[in-house]
């Protein structure tokens, strides 16, 4: 395993991390875990040199901190770091944040976190957790050891990105990133003011939930099939990622020993300034692949808003371009209903029209916006 020094905490982090949102279940149960699955597989993962795990409050509703416990016991703690995260959509006064994270404190059977992120920081919830104190909570739960080092994972624009790690004195944030989203969110440009700020950068999503590896658009799989060096797309996107020096951690959520072992081998090649020229050069292409692949030319520009009903319009057709773009309607549609309030959605399009007459693209927009709710909502 390889190892990269993990922002300014100066932790030697291995660059691939345990993401145990998807752990083994029964009977496609997502809240019931299969515990002797689950822990054999973290014992494999940790005895192999994996010494970062990731967890969260709602992760199989609970379980996964307490499997996680369990797994944890005989000697394995003091070879890992567990992330955690506050549950931000349910903090409603200053007091939340201390009931939440007692609570995983006892589900992790551990008296201490060693990183404790915000989860989910988006505008809205980022603007709640300031006013409800959340940094004086930060400081105070370091201060006393309930935490270690602090962070915030991210699902917002790329201004708050800015402004939420120039607010603080972070430790670590864990974004969103792969080959395909470069410019997604915090993007690549977040990434490297992050690592210039010595925070240190965890990524998630590498596989873009799976749809950079399955069903691959022939089209897609010619590009990778050029490359004299041949290469599964699963080690095309993690060789993406640790191939720059701003990443040091990638969070893979592996359900089985295969996901594992596959990512394993992968990761003993992971390092930085590796890939020729030529090969990035095919990655470009194949960025360009999936973007040839958008059902509607939206260039995100922003001209068409405000919306007089509150439509995202630039956020709708980002979701549809995406379950056209990786042949993924099912994930699409969840961060449709995740990402967007109810009145940002295409439902609450009125057809007033005026978003058309100021469309530099002349996207039939009303139009659009019926298919957004035909693909996600029926």
């Amino acid at each position: 395993m390889l190892y990269r020094k993990l922002g300014s905490t100066g932790e030697k982090v291995s660059i691939l991390g345990l993401g145990c949102m998807h752990l083994p279940i029964i009977n496609g149960q997502y809240n019931k875990v299969d515990t002797n699955r689950a822990i054999s597989l973290i014992h494999k993962a940790i005895d192999n040199g994996v010494n970062y795990l990731d967890t969260a409050y709602p992760y199989h509703n609970g379980q996964s901190e307490t499997v996680i416990a369990e797994a944890l016991k005989g000697g394995y703690r003091e070879k890992v770091f567990i992330a955690d995260k506050l549950p931000s959509w349910l903090i409603q006064k200053r007091t939340d944040m201390d009931k939440y994270i007692e609570k995983q404190l006892e589900r992790l059977q551990s008296e201490q976190i060693d990183f404790y992120l915000l989860h989910s920081v988006k505008a809205d919830s980022w603007s709640n957790l300031e006013s409800l104190g959340v940094l004086e909570f930060l400081d105070d739960a370091v201060k006393d050891g309930r935490i270690k080092y602090t962070g915030f994972s991210f699902h917002g624009e790329i201004e708050l990105f800015f402004d939420v790690i120039d607010s603080y004195n972070w430790d670590i944030c864990q974004v969103q990133y792969n080959l395909v989203d470069e410019n997604y969110q915090a993007g690549k440009e977040g990434v490297r003011y992050a690592s210039n700020q010595g925070v240190g950068v965890v990524i998630m999503e590498p596989l873009r939930g799976g749809t950079l590896v399955k069903n691959v658009p022939p089209e897609v799989q010619e590009i990778w099939d050029e490359s004299v060096v041949k290469r599964s797309p699963v080690e095309w996107a993690l060789r993406y990622l640790w191939d720059q020096e701003e990443v040091d951690v990638v969070l893979s959520g592996m359900t089985t020993l295969k996901d594992l072992n596959e990512n394993l081998g992968i990761a003993e090649q992971g390092l930085t300034n590796t890939l020729t020229s030529t090969e990035k050069e095919i990655i470009k292409e194949v960025r360009t692949a999936y973007k040839g692949r958008k059902e509607i030319d939206c260039t995100q520009c922003g001209y068409c808003m405000p919306c007089p009903s509150g439509v995202n319009i630039p956020a709708n057709f980002e979701q549809l371009n995406h379950a056209y773009m990786f042949q993924d309607v099912g994930n699409s549609r969840m961060n449709y209903y995740m990402l967007l309030k109810e009145g940002e959605r295409a439902s609450s399009c009125i057809g007033c029209g005026d978003c058309e007459k100021l469309c530099p693209q002349m996207i039939t927009i009303q139009k659009s916006l019926k298919k957004v709710r035909e693909t996600f909502e029926k």
